[in-house]
């Protein structure tokens, strides 16, 4: 018996538009941080540029039949900043804001409800150059940015996603360095957090002046459980110390109006918050969007290393993806749960607007794409959704990350996350075993 959800509950896949798209220097779109990033050598598994991607800027009817091909009510997709706005300021480029109004008249001819992310992490080049996040001014020129999306789509799309993923972007971007921008701040990196989260609320207030009054507005942030390698003290210290800057700094802003106060004790420089700034990232929010994947398993680091934590093995005995996560579903129900003792009545309704595995698929000889770890995947992490749901936490719906395989950042084109197998030689799309899975799900539900 297929797993059983509310009538209203929202299905629906995802993709962004720098992993789709291509189409990188038509139609005056302008360079964004991830095209410099992808020039540098070595940053790029096998010097994978998004160049052509999957062509979706040009094929995106062909997608959208996709789309509707599995039944589902909705599609997120992202708004590439650059091809709005070249400089990230000023006036539109009227051919990208026609990109994107024919994609959701598609959609919406389609049955499809368009759900729009404004910011996945590609910023444009010339915001960066000024300073990016780390500069003030950014978050004032986001704003300005969802006030001209909602004025043109604001019609037609009724639900709205400000950020994908402020502490990604954060860590991997700006701490690390193995995404773009490519900086190492490691942990001097508080002013982009507070900024990426500053614009998040003036987004929201710009959207809701803009929008009808029915539209929804949220956020779509990661989780993952912390767990420390072993049950040592210094180990449960650096799960704690994760938990805290990954959940906790980027969130209670949201949902509590404040920032832990355990941040001043680890000598970060807070001087970015201004008076008013925690008002404005705390907007009242229709739905709170949750990406997961896995738990982060995580030990301390020698006294005296420039970071306290580090990444540790999961256990041996759970299976893994092709990027080497650990698949273990019941962390869903374990964080889902968690966040609703956590928050309580501050916790807006739940949306999965992220949930998938990449596996190595290929085309067999008869040009078909069998998929059964997907399928087991995503059969197992919707058990342990439905398993939150029945203890008490209200969740609306649910996204597959991909619909498409796509540019996988700094992976490049190995891994493959799609419902859809892409062959990006001749941009030939064959649904796989687990799209075909998917959509008898869906129309299972009635």
């Amino acid at each position: 018996m297929p797993l059983r959800f509310p009538k209203d509950f929202l299905w629906g896949v995802a993709t962004s538009a720098y992993q789709i798209e291509g189409a990188l220097h038509e139609h005056g779109r302008g360079p964004s941080i991830w095209d410099n990033f992808c020039r540098q050598g070595g940053r790029i598994a096998r010097g994978d540029t998004a160049e052509t991607a999957c062509d979706h800027y040009h094929r995106y009817r062909e997608d959208v039949a996709l789309i509707a091909g599995l039944g589902v009510g909705a599609y997120r997709f992202s708004i590439g900043w650059s091809r709005i706005q070249p400089d990230g300021t000023g006036v539109p480029n009227r051919q990208g804001l026609a990109f994107y109004s024919r994609l959701v008249d598609e959609l919406l001819a389609r049955g499809i409800t368009p759900m729009l992310t404004l910011y996945h992490w590609d910023l444009p080049q010339a915001l960066q150059d000024a300073g990016g996040w780390l500069n003030r001014d950014t978050a004032e020129r986001f704003a300005e940015f969802a006030q001209l999306m909602a004025r043109l789509l604001g019609d037609r799309v009724p639900h709205w996603i400000t950020h994908n993923e402020t502490f990604e972007h954060t860590v991997l971007g700006h701490a690390l360095g193995t995404h773009a921008p490519g900086l190492t701040l490691g942990l001097d990196c508080f002013a982009v957090v507070h900024h990426l989260l500053l614009s998040h609320g003036q987004a929201v207030q710009a959207l809701r002046a803009n929008l009808p009054a029915q539209a929804q507005v949220g956020i779509a942030q990661s989780m993952a459980p912390a767990r420390p390698a072993t049950d040592s003290a210094e180990d449960r210290s650096a799960a704690a110390l994760l938990h805290l800057l990954h959940e906790r700094q980027h969130n209670e802003p949201l949902l509590l109006g404040r920032y832990p106060d355990e941040l001043a004790a680890l000598g970060l420089d807070l001087s970015a918050i201004r008076p008013g700034d925690l008002a404005t990232i705390a907007q009242p929010l229709d739905f709170f969007g949750i990406n997961y994947y896995n738990p982060n398993h995580v030990q301390a680091t020698p006294p005296g290393s420039p970071v306290p934590l580090r990444e540790a093995e999961a256990p041996a005995h759970y299976e893994r993806t092709e990027m080497g996560w650990p698949i273990i579903p019941q962390g869903l129900t374990e964080l889902l749960l968690d966040l609703r003792q956590r928050y309580g009545e501050k916790l807006p309704p739940l949306v999965i607007t992220e949930n998938g595995t990449a596996v190595p698929d290929a085309l067999d000889a008869g040009g078909c794409v069998d998929d059964p770890r997907r399928i087991d995947y995503l059969d197992q992490h919707l058990l342990a959704l439905r398993t939150a749901m029945d203890g008490g936490v209200d969740v609306r719906g649910y996204f597959v990350w991909s619909l498409l395989d796509n540019f996988e950042w700094a992976e490049g084109y190995r891994p493959r996350f799609g419902l859809v197998h892409v062959d990006y030689a001749t941009q030939r799309r064959t649904p796989k075993r687990s799209y075909h899975w998917y959509r008898d799900l869906i129309a299972a539900q009635g």
